[in-house]
């Protein structure tokens, strides 16, 4: 609470704001800055909300936007007097923006990862909460700001997705979640303009992929390990959300503790570069896994890049999840 208290008090004598979620943002990055980048304009401060990559604003999270907010990299000012970190447990996520770290007056990082390094001056990093829009929502109510429709609305976004459709959210984050429907948000347009709602390109690619799929029930130390693979021209018949959507389908194998999907977006000399999503059943901590690999997360759902041959780097996460910590007897 300390940490919140500051922040907000940092926030509210802000005057000209960048606040910047990972590349490749999520709803929960992106929401949570978008949130907190509203309630600093209607406060009259200058804002401009960004991430590293892609150059577009994914198409699903784009009408979170109420005020225009989102700002091309290349049109954001040299140096930034208050720049705020959101979702981002280290600068190397920020990918190509991460140079602004060293030459901001302030940083503020708000993070829920257990991973986060704490590279800011100022933090609020709490690995217990599910979202990092449960900390801004936190953040915003310390400031005594009132949360209308466009905030809630984007809060919602991103804790309605980092909880699987709250699965995974607790009675607190449900009572933030009562209090972010009070002000007005739609819960089911959110959830079907951002989870559900797929143009028919997306049929093909997921039976292609899936059909590529493949169960190893031995492996993760006898917990099973379902994993596939989105080739780049998979990819490029849809949209960067309907690949990232694979993870989800991916993670329901029954017979599975760990799912990954392999997702190619470049080449190196080493080879293909893959992104990797994880996910853990309850068994295993898939942040440890990440964490080798370069990446991070959490201990549920974590990421990392490699490259190499696809089946190179799939031997590299079976021998990283034979080591891997376990977090309960399955």
């Amino acid at each position: 609470m300390q940490d919140i208290e500051a922040a907000a008090v940092l926030l509210a004598e802000a005057t000209d704001v960048t606040l910047l979620g990972h590349v490749r943002p999520d709803a929960d990055a992106l929401g949570s800055a978008l949130a907190l980048g509203h309630v600093l304009h209607r406060r009259g401060a200058a804002v401009r909300v960004s991430f590293g990559e892609p150059d577009e604003t994914p198409e699903t999270l784009a009408w979170l936007d109420e005020d225009g907010l989102l700002t091309r990299v290349a049109d954001l000012p040299p140096s930034d007097g208050l720049l705020v970190a959101l979702d981002t447990p280290v600068p190397a996520r920020l990918g190509r923006l991460a140079p602004r770290v060293a030459t901001a007056g302030s940083v503020l990082v708000v993070d829920h990862h257990a991973t986060n390094t704490r590279y800011g001056t100022h933090h609020v990093v709490d690995e217990t909460a599910e979202a990092t829009a449960v900390l801004v929502t936190r953040i915003i109510e310390a400031m005594g700001a009132e949360l209308d429709e466009p905030a809630a609305r984007c809060l919602y976004a991103g804790i309605v997705t980092d909880t699987s459709g709250f699965r995974r959210a607790s009675p607190g984050t449900h009572r933030i979640a009562a209090r972010l429907l009070e002000a007005g948000v739609d819960p089911a347009e959110v959830a079907r303009r951002i989870m559900d709602d797929h143009p028919f390109a997306w049929l093909p690619m997921l039976s292609a992929v899936l059909a590529q799929a493949r169960l190893e029930p031995e492996a993760a130390q006898g917990l099973g390990f379902v994993h596939t693979v989105v080739p780049v021209a998979a990819a490029a018949t849809v949209r960067s959300e309907e690949v990232e959507s694979v993870i989800d389908v991916v993670r329901g194998t029954r017979e599975a503790g760990v799912a990954a999907v392999l997702k190619e977006t470049g080449s190196t000399a080493d080879g293909p570069v893959w992104t990797i999503s994880l996910r853990s059943a309850g068994g295993i901590d898939v942040s440890a896994v990440a964490t080798e690999l370069g990446g991070g997360g959490h201990r549920m759902a974590a990421g990392c890049t490699v490259a190499g041959a696809a089946q190179d780097v799939l031997d590299r996460l079976r021998e990283a999840l034979e080591r891997a910590p376990l977090l309960r007897v399955s």
